[in-house]
């Protein structure tokens, strides 16, 4: 449920317009918040959004979204084609839900499930809701495990994990215990990890690419931590891999890292298929390692318009269309054209950071070299201007590039972060490198130094709550 709050000036502002959306019309008296008491024609009403949206930023020179910017044609044909369909009708919609069925088969495959295991999982709206029913799983199954009246659970993570799962341990009443960053280490560790686990602790979550760098987290030395632990204690703490993005990058740029189901220890996996996976918002996807990993409590079988199906999801109705692009992306690039798609974006993203690098006034947090992603921050002796003011000049080009503090423990840290996407090809990366050295030289020209406080005042959109 979407909150909306006025603005300051919501008294001062026309709350009723006269326009002219069709530039050769008489003008028409549209209200802004309430539903006008006629219709309007089609021309009329299109032009009026049109215009609107307008005010958007350019998704393609969003450097802050993990979002896919770009489709081909043909799979925009496929989506127009499923709007109309809805995912949760099975019954009436059998062979959407038969290419649903085949992806999460391919992904399973793809993740090195085990080969006798029939593929267990489901799409979603997204990474969140996905990440959501495998903690609710990770809770059951804890629960399962409980033989006297135990304590209140637990799920350990790192302090960069995003919003999704401090909701996850709200909503579910799960004590999340976070661990914090320190010094140079930005994400979770296995050393760290244990410390915090106990005989209450339902799993660990580790990242496969952490939104404020672009890092992987050692999902393979956190899960050997872990089997040292139960040898030690006898608590057996399953792993979920938030792979909301490297799920789809490690595969095949990284096919030698042991993160998926290879290792025992890691109990289910999710991904965003509108991220890199390539399709438009929103879809989502969740796999467990076998059908043992998903309680069945959890599924409900509906008798749903002639049909009994299982569904276990947070939400009911949703279009079809996502799926149907999935599909199209997975048959269409196959194994090596993800491959190759993705290597780009992680060669644009080395190239562009090297040469960020060499501008002078960055030092580069990370590189681009394993989420085709990179953070990159100030050295301490450039006072005349901040990240944010770089951020703020940069926008001014149309390129949107936030600019943040890293969370608590690290707040002294703030950086700017660059998401290289399919679509954000090299020529795009070198106009952006161009637009970076003349913002530099208006921001050098400034007369006074940056303000202490002006990340206070700023809109971080790469804080926890805000990293999409």
């Amino acid at each position: 449920m979407p909150l909306t709050h006025p603005s300051s000036g919501h008294h001062s502002r026309r709350r009723h317009t006269s326009v002219n959306p069709i530039f050769t019309r008489e003008p028409v008296g549209i209200p802004k918040d309430q539903f006008p008491a006629d219709q309007l024609d089609a021309d009329t009403a299109y032009q009026v959004v049109h215009d609107e949206l307008m005010l958007d930023g350019n998704a393609r020179l969003n450097l802050a979204t993990f979002v896919s910017t770009w489709m081909e044609p043909q799979a925009q044909v496929l989506m127009a084609e499923c709007f109309d369909k809805n995912m949760i009708d099975k019954d009436e919609y059998p062979a959407t839900a038969e290419l649903e069925r085949r992806c999460v088969s391919m992904l399973a495959h793809l993740w090195h499930a085990p080969p006798a295991a029939a593929a267990t999982g489901c799409s979603t709206t997204g990474s969140s809701e996905a990440c959501m029913l495998a903690g609710l799983a990770l809770k059951r199954q804890w629960q399962a495990r409980q033989t006297g009246s135990g304590g209140r659970p637990n799920i350990v993570m790192g302090a960069n994990v995003q919003v999704c799962w401090d909701k996850f341990a709200n909503y579910w009443d799960v004590e999340p215990r976070l661990v914090p960053m320190d010094g140079d280490r930005l994400h979770l560790t296995a050393e760290e990890a244990v410390k915090y686990c106990d005989e209450n602790t339902i799993g660990v979550v580790a990242i496969l690419g952490s939104t404020f760098d672009g890092s992987y987290e050692p999902v393979a030395d956190i899960c050997a931590a872990l089997d040292d632990l139960q040898e030690n204690t006898g608590w057996n703490i399953p792993v979920h891999v938030d792979g909301a993005s490297g799920a789809m990058i490690a595969p095949f740029c990284d096919p030698e890292l042991e993160w998926d189901f290879r290792l025992d220890r890691v109990a289910s996996i999710n991904t965003s298929g509108h991220k890199y996976g390539l399709v438009y918002p929103g879809v989502g996807w969740v796999v467990w390692r076998d059908a043992a990993a998903l309680p069945d409590n959890l599924v409900f079988r509906v008798n749903y318009l002639g049909g009994e199906m299982p569904t276990f999801a947070l939400n009911f109705s949703r279009p079809g269309a996502q799926v149907a692009a999935q599909y199209y992306n997975f048959i269409r690039l196959g194994f090596d054209g993800y491959r190759r798609v993705q290597q780009t974006c992680r060669d644009v993203a080395t190239r562009l950071a090297a040469s960020i690098g060499e501008l002078g006034p960055f030092e580069l947090i990370t590189h681009g070299d394993q989420l085709p992603v990179f953070a990159f921050t100030l050295r301490s002796d450039v006072t005349r201007y901040s990240v944010f003011d770089v951020s703020a000049a940069l926008r001014e080009d149309g390129w949107l590039v936030p600019a943040y503090t890293f969370p608590e423990n690290r707040e002294d840290l703030a950086a700017l972060r660059v998401v290289v996407r399919n679509g954000f090809s090299h020529d795009l990366a070198d106009r952006f490198l161009e637009d970076v050295a003349r913002a530099l030289a208006r921001l050098e020209k400034q007369s006074s130094p940056a303000r202490g406080d002006e990340a206070a005042s700023f809109d971080h959109g790469g804080t926890r709550a805000n990293t999409a």
